[in-house]
């Protein structure tokens, strides 16, 4: 039975991956290197933003030390919150998904490898924000994706706020990439992809797959949970 769903925030909720690859390289481009789109897609899309500096740093391409890490973060968030006020859009069929469930009283939460400022300007802007009971994002875990130490702290959040427990497996997980995938199976939680950044083929090991949130209707949910 279906208890509660926990939303990955870039690329299933907010068309904002685009966005974040090009903040990085704007902020990455003074050290004499960028991102090419398909490398950042492919290799780096799925850390948070200190995860990605990280591997960048270990990989010998960016040349500085790891202490300059939350200046990087600081000035990527700049150029990130200016793109999104004026190019961040709610992906179509996010709305009707999230009436569905407040409709049917489901707790819904968001866990992201965003920091909490984005996701929270965008969900301001777009009237979404009393949407969600609760929001874990980079700040609040040691481990990002694929490590499920996210998607635990969610649904224990969750817990501390509803009256009856909901366990893992009565909790699907909306997800866009292999990496949030892998961290929700791990959680014990079930999964749906959706199609905005990779294609199917890329995300199997989703308990379903769709191209567009609305088109799932509550007795799906059920079903996966069942």
């Amino acid at each position: 039975m279906l208890r509660a769903v926990i939303f990955d925030f870039d690329g299933v909720i907010t068309d904002s991956e685009i966005l974040h690859f090009r903040a990085f390289n704007a902020v990455l481009a003074p050290h004499g290197f960028e991102l090419a789109k398909a490398e950042y897609y492919r290799d780096y899309l799925g850390m948070s933003d200190k995860d990605c500096f990280k591997t960048l740093i270990g990989e010998g391409r960016l040349r500085i030390e790891e202490a300059q890490i939350p200046a990087l973060i600081q000035q990527k968030t700049k150029v990130f919150e200016r793109l999104a006020r004026t190019e961040g859009r709610i992906i179509a069929g996010v709305r009707e998904l999230l009436d569905l469930l407040a409709g049917a009283q489901v707790p819904i939460a968001i866990c992201s490898g965003a920091l909490r400022p984005e996701i929270e300007l965008i969900l301001e802007e777009a009237g979404l924000r009393d949407r969600f009971d609760v929001i874990v994002s980079a700040e609040d875990v040691h481990r990002g994706k694929p490590d499920p130490e996210g998607f635990v702290l969610t649904l224990q959040k969750l817990n501390d706020g509803w009256p009856d427990l909901i366990a893992p497996a009565n909790c699907i997980v909306v997800e866009d990439s292999h990496w949030g995938l892998k961290a929700a199976r791990a959680a014990g939680m079930k999964t749906v992809a959706v199609t905005n950044t990779y294609d199917a083929s890329q995300l199997k090991q989703a308990d379903k797959i769709v191209a567009r949130l609305d088109g799932l209707t509550l007795a799906d949910l059920h079903k996966i949970c069942s």
